[in-house]
């Protein structure tokens, strides 16, 4: 039997502890896991919200739903309301789930279009089940309601620490230290070992880089380049602090644009997580941090710190015998909580492509072209909300609203403001539904759209669009209110 291959992840946190999870649970029989991570560096620890695909991952690493989110204070996040985005005062909401009902010649937001023009159907949010239970602050999963499309919100050191026990439980081990360096094999180039500071080496065969914006293996070693994305995605600081809750807790994020980027609000059962991210080039650190406090409510619990980032990602993100995972591998922003299911999904790809045999070339190649489309479709979503303004109130707004956006991007553009067409492509996560929400929500309205619903005939479009209607009204009137569900279901261990 060949030996057992040693895998060593650098770094913990979210990502590394989501790695040494998954790593230990699927393939503990024929590998060696071992995390170094080091207490003196903190972990960025801000990504407090996720996409539904994060239950695909939970159920992949067997979580207990109820559980992990008593544990770790989680709630129920059905999307993402954008306030002020592209006028002062718009308010829409970017949900999970599905749209109305649409059929194999076109989406369901071709009726809505064509309703629209005929003078009735209201709003496109009307017909989207989880839109309308995230307005009304209701929930309910495991058979006590409708089924919804959900993910969660929760607390970044809470989690880590609740993967930390899974993955430890399957048989990964953990090494306090700091890594002093990296030694490379005088051959091939690959890594060799982890050097602690205590003078300890970590050998190993297959090397995880989890060590975030510092990208110590990927980067400072290997030297895989980094393409930076500020021309697209201008904004490179946040401010982060944490507040007491002075309410019920609502079942999604708050995104709210002001004058040099926007302002999250996301809503725990213990607390509620604050950010405010921005442009430097308009807003100092001490602005940032007097506006955040300013508008935040509740008691504050901590002085806000300042976080400083760069949208882009690694042109490589597997080379010889290292992958990098989450902020190491690139970032975009956290506007469409995106990062966790970037590190998700590389570590389910190499589950799948595990280099048993030693470092594939072919693999490798694939694995980042992979990646890459992956984090560049993600890249075109965030930018639409930015390219997609109005405001021309101040100087941010006014360079977002005239950029030059990526050729991608912009042919989606064009064909959903010729035609109304939108389309998912390849394995991107966003939908037909999630691009439509968006580019309505942010006032692009469609010349032209497919003429499916004339064919119907507006009596009886008028009809199945109430019908639709009623049933989502039906549906979210039988839900219990969020909080009330939380407390029942997954009151948090505080």
């Amino acid at each position: 039997m060949p030996p057992r291959t040693r895998v060593v992840i650098a770094g913990g946190g979210t990502t590394g502890w989501l790695a040494a999870a998954a790593f230990a649970q699927q393939l503990g029989a024929l590998i060696d896991v071992v995390l170094v991570e080091s207490e003196e560096i903190g972990t960025i620890g801000v990504g407090e919200s996720t996409i539904p695909t994060a239950r695909a991952f939970h159920r992949l690493i067997g979580i207990d739903e109820q559980r992990f989110m008593a544990e770790t204070g989680a709630t129920f996040k059905l999307g993402i309301s954008f306030e002020n985005w592209a006028r002062i005062g718009d308010r829409y909401i970017h949900a999970f789930g599905e749209t109305g009902q649409s059929t194999w010649m076109g989406a369901f937001h071709h009726f809505w279009l064509q309703a629209r023009e005929d003078g009735f159907g209201g709003d496109l949010g009307d017909y989207c089940l989880e839109l309308q239970a995230a307005k009304a602050e209701r929930f309910a999963t495991g058979g006590n309601g409708p089924e919804l499309s959900y993910a969660y919100h929760l607390d970044a050191g809470r989690y880590a620490r609740h993967l930390r026990t899974l993955a430890e439980g399957a048989g990964a081990r953990r090494i306090e230290g700091f890594i002093d360096r990296v030694e490379q094999d005088g051959e091939s180039g690959d890594i060799a070992a982890l050097v602690l500071r205590s003078g300890e080496r970590i050998e190993g065969d297959l090397f995880i880089d989890c060590t975030g914006f510092r990208a110590l293996l990927i980067g400072q070693t290997l030297g895989s380049p980094f393409e930076n994305w500020r021309h697209w995605l201008p904004t490179d600081s946040a401010v982060v602090t944490q507040t007491r809750s002075v309410g019920p807790a609502v079942p999604y994020t708050r995104a709210i644009a002001h004058g040099a980027g926007w302002r999250w609000q996301i809503p725990l059962q213990h607390r509620v997580g604050n950010g405010l991210v921005y442009d430097s080039r308009h807003l100092s650190a001490d602005e940032a941090h007097a506006q955040l406090l300013a508008e935040v409510e509740g008691e504050v619990l901590f002085d806000p710190r300042l976080i400083r980032f760069q949208a882009g990602r690694r042109q490589d993100v597997w080379r010889g015998n290292c992958v990098a995972f989450g902020l190491a591998g690139g970032f975009v922003e956290p506007l469409e909580s995106t990062a966790i299911h970037l590190a998700m999904i590389g570590i389910t790809r190499l589950l799948q492509v595990f280099p048993f045999g030693g470092s594939s070339a072919a693999i490798a190649k694939r694995f980042n072209e992979q990646a890459a489309a992956d984090i560049e479709r993600i890249r075109d979503f965030i930018v639409l909300h930015y390219v997609l303004t109005e405001r021309d109130d101040t100087a941010f707004w006014d360079e977002c609203r005239t950029m030059e956006i990526p050729e991608t991007l912009r042919d989606r553009i064009a064909l959903f403001r010729e035609s109304g067409m939108a389309y998912q492509d390849g394995e991107e996560i966003f939908r037909v539904d999630s691009w439509a929400q968006v580019m309505i929500g942010q006032r692009l309205s469609p010349r032209q759209h497919h003429r499916m619903g004339q064919i119907m005939g507006q009596p009886r479009l008028r009809q199945v669009m109430q019908d639709m209607k009623s049933s989502v009204a039906k549906q979210v009137a039988v839900l219990p209110t969020h909080q009330d569900f939380l407390r029942t279901y997954c009151a948090a261990d505080v």
